[in-house]
């Protein structure tokens, strides 16, 4: 009995002492949640962090501390000379690059961030409209900490799958991949909110367009599969029967969730290349307006068939739009390289290839239920 008792003190005196430990490791960092980087003065690295410091009665406060240096690393020993507190990066949950930075290259910042231990491989990465210093530093009046706002921002936007995900991961996975690009999304200050505005199309290291925040599904849809979500489409007069409405309409406002899709990809020539691309997509429409007969099985069917010569068209836009700037992002370079045999294929080799592929895109519609039309 003495020797369980004796067990059990020194177990409770290491959790005392980890206790007291952990505490004063709180008390003694600044836990960095998110760093922005910018084109500084004469080259520099311009970078903005956005760092929690916690006191002993776990109460915190929020700096916001700029620095101009050569490297990423010389920025973390400036910013130490200006807090009372060593900087981790830890805690570390999203990168954001400036605009103009990202039109110049981000080769050095991908693998400085891929050679750093302390950095997850699921931090979020996103361009920022204008400078990322201008966004951080803004005194929101009802954004206490900025840093965890846009980290729970882009999260839940992923999560419900309205944007593309863009970990450290996913980005070095398609950065070093022959056939395939990467892309971002885009934030940007509205007033007194921050909200993701869309996608950042790259070629190599370097952003050369971009496309709107409503595209993303649009993406998504071609280089994943969606299982939850929701989306709004309009379909114009022209594209469903007129017989169909219950009254007359210039355009027809469908939404849509509950979406499950499936895309399959095939090289069909390989001399062009020809690829077929097959969307098939099953959702729940939730609404329709102006109303249709939602008791017709024929008005059914001729909605499905309208919504797929929608989803069919901007596919093939957002498609030819990434062919334009010699952005594939959706990976049929990778398609190429696993079917055509000794093709010793690389990103310049694709890149002048991609732009004259072709693609043949076929969408099937179903509904699976018509939900609640109004």
């Amino acid at each position: 009995m003495n020797k369980l008792r004796g067990r059990w003190m020194i177990l409770l005196s290491f959790v005392f002492l980890y206790g007291c430990a952990q505490t004063n490791i709180l008390d003694k960092v600044g836990l960095t949640t998110l760093v922005g980087y910018d084109v500084g003065t004469e080259d520099k690295i311009k970078t903005t962090a956005v760092i929690r410091e916690v006191n002993p009665e776990f109460q915190s406060n929020v700096e916001v501390l700029s620095t101009e240096n050569d490297t990423s690393k010389g920025n973390r020993m400036e910013a130490n000379r200006k807090l009372s507190k060593k900087i981790t990066v830890g805690q570390m949950r999203v990168i954001l690059f400036g605009e103009e930075l990202a039109k110049k290259d981000l080769r050095y910042y991908i693998d400085t961030n891929l050679e750093n231990a302390s950095v997850s491989n699921g931090i979020f990465m996103a361009i920022v409209e204008g400078e990322t210093e201008t966004l951080l530093k803004y005194e929101y009046q009802n954004i206490e900490d900025i840093g965890q706002h846009i980290f729970r921002l882009i999260e839940q936007n992923v999560k419900q799958e309205y944007m593309i995900s863009s970990t450290l991961h996913q980005i070095a996975h398609d950065y070093y991949s022959s056939g395939k690009e990467f892309a971002m999304p885009i934030i940007k200050r509205d007033d007194e909110l921050v909200e993701l505005s869309g996608i950042a199309l790259f070629k190599g290291s370097k952003m050369v367009s971009t496309l709107p925040a409503k595209d993303s599904f649009y993406v998504k849809i071609v280089r994943d599969t969606f299982k939850v979500g929701l989306y709004e489409t309009v379909l114009e007069n022209e594209d469903v029967p007129s017989e169909i409405l219950q009254k007359p309409a210039n355009k027809i406002t469908v939404a849509f969730d509950a979406i499950q899709s499936k895309r399959e990809m095939m090289l069909v020539d390989a001399d062009t290349p020809t690829f077929d691309l097959n969307i098939k997509i099953k959702s729940r429409v939730l609404e329709v307006y102006p109303d249709i007969n939602q008791g017709d099985p024929k008005s059914v069917a001729a909605l499905e068939k309208a919504i797929e010569k929608k989803l069919s068209k901007e596919i093939r836009r957002v498609i030819a739009h990434s062919q334009e700037v010699e952005s594939d992002i959706f990976g049929f370079g990778e398609k190429y390289r696993s079917e055509v045999r000794h093709s010793k294929l690389t990103k310049d080799k694709w890149q002048k290839i991609y732009k004259d592929m072709k693609v043949n895109v076929h969408v099937d519609f179903t509904i699976l239920r018509d939900g609640v039309f109004e």
